[in-house]
């Protein structure tokens, strides 16, 4: 009879520190799983962000030396041609048709164009100033949206204009894109965000960051 009482005191007394381990297990388990799920997060906004950044850098390089995509041999930007005339002088829908043709070529335009394509390509590679680069990016895709007005089913001489949707485009996807990356410090992760957030200047003005 005592030893079956000093066998029901052991295990009462050990059926705690037992609870105690599985309690301390599963909330390891549950704070490593956390953290995998941040860190697959993290480098799953970074590579959007590169990949990004490679977009806006290409478009500014193809314009720039005329490499042979969007922009034929030749007829870069350092040959003498200019970056805006040949998609804002085709514009040929929207309320802006107009507006757009008469800004087509004009030095202030390709300038603004080609220094926000390679601001915008430079700050996302590096990750650094996302705010700012989201702010100019949707700005520029909103014009761009707009030039191709994807509402319109038909140009301004009659003919279809191809729209596949009435609203969404790749062009309002990169500037929902560009927010997001901002938004969520992207720029920590593969790049040199934490650096820049650390500067003076920039944790004065958050807006930079």
């Amino acid at each position: 009879m005592a030893v079956h009482q000093h066998t029901n005191g052991t295990v009462g007394r050990h059926l705690p520190s037992l609870r105690r381990h599985r309690s301390s297990a599963a909330s390891e388990a549950a704070v490593s799983a956390r953290t995998r799920t941040r860190t697959a997060r993290a480098y799953a906004f970074a590579t959007a962000r590169l990949l990004m950044g490679f977009v806006f850098l290409w478009a500014f390089l193809d314009k720039t030396f005329g490499l042979g995509y969007a922009t034929p041999s030749g007829k870069g930007w350092i040959d003498g041609g200019s970056p805006t005339v040949g998609f804002l002088g085709h514009v040929s829908v929207g309320p802006m048709e107009s507006t757009f043709h008469s800004w087509a070529g004009a030095a202030w335009a390709d300038w603004l164009f080609m220094l926000g394509l390679l601001g915008i390509g430079l700050a996302l590679t590096a990750g650094v100033a996302l705010r700012l680069s989201a702010l100019a990016g949707t700005v520029m895709m909103a014009l761009m949206w707009v030039a191709e007005w994807p509402p319109a089913q038909h140009l301004s001489d009659g003919s279809p204009s191809m729209s596949t949707n009435p609203f969404v485009d790749y062009h309002l996807i990169y500037a929902v894109l560009l927010v997001a990356l901002a938004a969520a410090s992207a720029g920590d992760t593969l790049g040199l965000g934490r650096l820049w957030a650390r500067l003076p200047v920039v944790r004065d003005h958050g807006w930079l960051r």
